[in-house]
């Protein structure tokens, strides 16, 4: 059987995804501000604008180059990916996506897709301890091959949860910093906040202690971005959850030029939030991402074709993105800078 192209992969999961519509272009609209599903919160509107902001930003062609193969590899945490693309976390995919996978499986197969497709897969976190202990034995079944996401909970079940993680030597470990804007983590057991710097330097100082990197995901400001760096964190995410966690907010295309300057030279700048195609890959590169995530394509293609529709969509995102490599005239990952974009 051949690979199954996105827009396939679309009609297969279509009518068995609970309130997702698994729409041709995953562009909010439709989900509006569907909460539990993949919605955002209040008027639903930021994650309509995480996916115009990068339709705003053109590429510039230029053909006159030596003949190449683009090479769409990059090296992130130690690790070589084939594409700078990761497949985002997902912390309940029952409750936002209907009975198909529980999570266990969900993070069994997703996982197994993304390396099959020579990338990672992150794993979410939720309310139930289950979710973050299914997904520590997904990764260590898979020698490491992946990254594991903790939210931002209190001090001891932090402690306990990254004991567990540290346990399945991830390739980094996140926590998703934004995580107690979710609306149905308010008020719930065990608690979630806000962290500090000083209390994030503790979280970073465990990891490092494990020789494993330590990201923060869900950046939005240059300021952000600094205390990331004073914390101790390896990487960021430049990311407003979707816009799951807060309402009016703006786009990660919009934010993260300015963060990537501010730190972009001391951190790994990852981003997500609305990218779809292999030329929104190569626009936040330009705009000088490292690598992205993208989450809830995957869920269609895994929902569509399961494990096999993981790796189909990542190997139309690399053909895709090599096409828009070879178009502008970038031969590398690292060729493709803001000189070939316009917004």
């Amino acid at each position: 059987m051949g690979s199954m192209s996105y827009t396939e992969l679309v009609e297969a999961a279509r009518g068995q995804m609970g309130i997702c519509k698994a729409c041709p272009v995953c562009d909010g609209k439709a989900c509006g501000n569907h909460i539990p599903g993949p919605g955002a919160k209040g008027t639903g509107t930021v994650a309509i604008r995480n996916y115009e902001a990068w339709q705003s930003v053109l590429l510039r062609m230029d053909t006159i180059h030596k003949p190449y193969v683009p090479d769409t590899s990059v090296t992130l945490f130690g690790h070589v990916l084939s594409l700078p693309v990761m497949v985002g976390p997902l912390g309940d995919v029952n409750r936002h996506y209907g009975p198909k996978f529980d999570m266990e499986t969900y993070n069994d197969v997703m996982l197994r897709g993304a390396a099959g497709a020579g990338t990672l897969g992150w794993t979410g976190d939720g309310l139930s301890a289950s979710l973050h202990e299914g997904a520590c034995r997904a990764i260590s079944s898979l020698d490491g091959c992946g990254i594991c996401t903790i939210k931002p909970w209190s001090k001891d079940v932090v402690r306990d949860k990254l004991r567990l993680a540290l346990a399945a030597h991830p390739v980094a470990v996140a926590m998703d910093i934004d995580g107690a804007g979710l609306p149905f983590l308010k008020g719930q057991q065990p608690p979630a906040g806000p962290k500090d710097v000083s209390q994030l330097r503790e979280i970073a100082k465990a990891c490092h202690a494990a020789d494993t990197p330590f990201v923060l995901k869900g950046i939005m400001t240059e300021r952000g971005a600094e205390k990331a760096l004073k914390a101790g964190a390896d990487g960021i995410v430049v990311s407003n959850h979707g816009g799951r966690v807060q309402d009016g907010v703006e786009a990660t295309a919009t934010v993260l030029p300015e963060i990537s300057r501010a730190v972009g030279d001391d951190l790994v700048v990852l981003v997500d939030g609305g990218i779809r195609t292999g030329a929104d890959v190569f626009r936040a590169l330009a705009l000088g991402a490292s690598a992205v995530l993208m989450c809830r394509p995957f869920v269609v293609a895994m929902y569509g074709g399961g494990e096999q529709g993981v790796r189909d969509f990542l190997g139309q995102l690399r053909g895709e993105l090599a096409d828009a490599m070879e178009m502008c005239g970038a031969e590398t990952v690292s060729d493709v800078t803001d000189d070939l974009v316009s917004w």
